[in-house]
């Protein structure tokens, strides 16, 4: 799955690119920098990319997110719809800028459904954030419905589906923004890095000052600057900028070695009497980092998920009982645990959404396991992962149907 997995001459060319200057900041001195701008670089790559108007690379998918919330006006007392499933980061980046994360029930796509969305909507949403997790896509075309009929920002988490699209749109192309986070594990990686992703050209030029201290950028002197708006330092530097820039020109060799293993997974267990497969509103989007499925029962799954790591299959993922991924195990935000205070407000109305049942999210989290899909795997290792994964699946299934 990780671009990691393939480093190579490419990534190290653009990063000797930027030692040989000594210039590591994306802006400024630039005459000792020799033309070398590979954080400009690599955002154009982004745009030509995936067909968008305007990026902003920062420092993170998680100061992506905060800087598009900032940029689209979302702020104290707003509500956002989020997932359920989403890794942490998600409602990380709501609190920060003094919104209220609503949490909501997603369906058998893994991702938000859009009925519960409408029935979360009240008068202080603002906004609805779809998370397209584990490299697969949300349901847009009805989101952007529900968003177009309420007046309702709509912002793409697409840190987890880099490559994804939907109905031949890039994920995070498709609402008022979208975020990509390049993280070490993500699809293709900066090691950290992140950006935002919008065709709205108002949007981009604030998230360009706001992740970079207020500072306008439409000066050659950086320290005289003027600062339009109060902002913060979610720069990305020039190295990490360097090695996104080469894996960014190698993603189309990633997707479709990706693809190839992941339907060499799939096909060793779609037969398998009990297992049901994730729901991907458009197939040919797929990224095919993961290949999510569904057992009968919880207890299967849960047996299911030992078994396959007792049998030294690693990467198999089972969410509902994870700490960083699924709501059932987010302690710190259900406890209200915050090393800084929130405002009284905020942290009554959080503490009101996170202390709800979702039972129709548990019915659907407690059954799926998420195989990841390597990319350095030969074709006879992708099938005998396969194989052996079926073996353990077949087993738990026969036993639980015995033991019934």
């Amino acid at each position: 799955m990780p671009g990691y997995e393939l480093f190579g001459a490419e990534e190290r060319k653009e990063v000797n690119d930027v030692l040989e200057t000594g210039i590591l900041m994306r802006y400024g001195f630039d005459g000792a920098r020799n033309g070398i701008w590979k954080a400009k670089e690599l955002e154009q790559e982004i745009c030509k990319t995936f067909n968008v108007g305007h990026a902003q690379l920062v420092s993170s998918g998680t100061a992506a997110l905060t800087t598009a919330m900032a940029a689209l006006g979302i702020g104290a007392g707003d509500e956002v719809i989020m997932p359920t499933f989403t890794f942490v980061a998600s409602f990380e980046a709501v609190l920060s800028v003094g919104a209220i994360p609503v949490m909501t029930d997603v369906d058998e796509t893994l991702t938000l459904n859009p009925a519960a969305v409408e029935a979360a909507i009240t008068p202080r949403t603002k906004a609805v954030m779809p998370v397209h997790m584990c490299g697969s896509m949300s349901q847009m075309d009805e989101l952007k419905a529900i968003c177009d009929k309420h007046n309702l920002i709509l912002l793409e988490d697409a840190c987890q589906a880099i490559g994804a699209s939907y109905k031949g749109k890039a994920v995070g192309t498709i609402g008022h923004a979208g975020t990509f986070s390049f993280d070490f594990v993500k699809i293709i990686t900066c090691a950290e890095g992140g950006a935002v992703i919008t065709n709205d050209a108002e949007v981009y030029k604030k998230c360009d000052e706001y992740s970079d201290h207020g500072h306008d950028h439409l000066g050659k002197d950086r320290g005289a600057d003027l600062h339009p708006y109060l902002g913060y330092n979610y720069r990305i530097s020039e190295l990490h900028a360097a090695v996104g820039l080469a894996q960014i020109r190698k993603l189309g060799g990633f997707l479709k070695q990706q693809l190839h293993n992941h339907d060499i997974i799939y096909n060793a267990l779609k037969g398998i009497d009990g297992i049901t497969f994730r729901v991907i509103p458009d197939p040919a989007g797929d990224t095919g980092s993961f290949l999510s499925f569904f057992l009968p029962t919880e207890d299967i799954a849960r047996k299911a998920a030992s078994e396959l790591a007792a049998a030294g299959l690693g990467g198999n993922f089972y969410w509902y009982d994870n700490n960083w991924h699924y709501i059932r195990k987010w302690q710190h935000l259900q406890s209200g645990s915050w090393m800084h205070r929130l405002h009284d407000d905020q942290k009554k109305q959080v503490m009101h959404y996170t202390n709800l049942a979702f039972p129709v999210s548990d019915a659907i989290m407690g059954r799926c396991i998420s195989s990841s899909i390597s990319l350095l795997w030969t074709e006879e290792q992708a099938q005998e992962r396969g194989n052996k994964i079926a073996e353990v699946l077949k087993k738990v299934i026969a036993e639980s149907t015995v033991n019934a």
